[in-house]
């Protein structure tokens, strides 16, 4: 039976996705107690306790025993697990990720697009002390990503519009776009080059560049980011030394998707 939109929700599915829509959403918190959770929701306290514990039987949330907080359990990252996995495009990346780090010695992401966020799906890291805190697993705004960048680029205006329009962007740091018309002009900018820069504009010191992995109709669908930090990631470098590397991985899994170039 198909989906129908009319169709009124069960209420206590309906707030047990809010409860793992407010640990999502959470920067920076892992571990959130019934109080808060009852604030979040707009739920009665019993009323949360009971979905907890019911998720918890389950193995999808999990008690903190020193604390008394509740965070989420192994169930929902086998889960995820589970969906990344299905994703194929993976097992085919790895590799050729890897052979970017031995080549660059920087980290290589590669992620999707999702309603105007970036999804890190996995990473391959750099052997260097100094590198940047993985970002797998958890979701950022495209707009100030180069990985996100480099995906919206292949947007129809009416997608963007749709995406942005009377969105406020947020600012993260000195060099984030939160003009809509100003970032239209970088994406129309990145569509040309066919690859996007990340200069400092959701991490302060940190610095990428990425490019798409497009599939048999020319359509991207995930992107490869070269990521580190802003000292090692020098314009001369990402551009003379790291975007042909890149570049040519990109291309090798995307051909592998069908894509063949014209």
């Amino acid at each position: 039976m198909g989906y129908k939109p009319d169709v009124k929700p069960v209420q206590s599915v309906y707030h047990a996705l809010q409860l793992f829509e407010v640990f999502r959403n959470a920067e920076n918190k892992d571990e959130f107690g019934v109080t808060e959770l009852s604030k979040s929701l707009g739920l009665h306290k019993n009323n949360v306790f009971r979905l907890l514990a019911t998720l918890a039987s389950r193995g999808y949330i999990e008690q903190n025993l020193n604390t008394e907080n509740y965070r989420l359990g192994i169930g929902i990252f086998n889960l995820g697990q589970k969906f990344v996995n299905k994703l194929g495009i993976l097992k085919l990346a790895r590799p050729f990720m890897e052979k970017i780090v031995s080549d660059v010695n920087e980290s290589v992401y590669i992620g999707i697009l999702r309603e105007g966020n970036v999804i890190y799906l996995d990473i391959a890291e750099t052997n260097l002390p100094v590198r940047v805190v993985s970002r797998v697993g958890k979701d950022v705004p495209a707009y100030c990503t180069a990985i996100g960048k480099v995906q919206l680029a292949f947007s129809s205006e009416e997608e963007i519009n749709k995406i942005y329009m009377g969105a406020r962007l947020k600012r993260y740091t000195d060099n984030t776009i939160t003009s809509l018309p100003v970032l239209k002009k970088e994406l129309k900018r990145v569509a040309v080059d066919n690859y996007a820069f990340d200069n400092e504009e959701f991490e302060h010191r940190v610095r990428c560049i990425a490019v798409p992995v497009k599939d048999y109709l020319g359509v991207p669908v995930a992107a490869l980011s070269v990521t580190g930090p802003a000292y090692r990631m020098t314009d001369h470098r990402m551009e003379k030394e790291i975007l042909p590397i890149a570049r040519k991985y990109a291309r090798e899994i995307s051909k592998r998707l069908g894509y063949h170039e014209l």
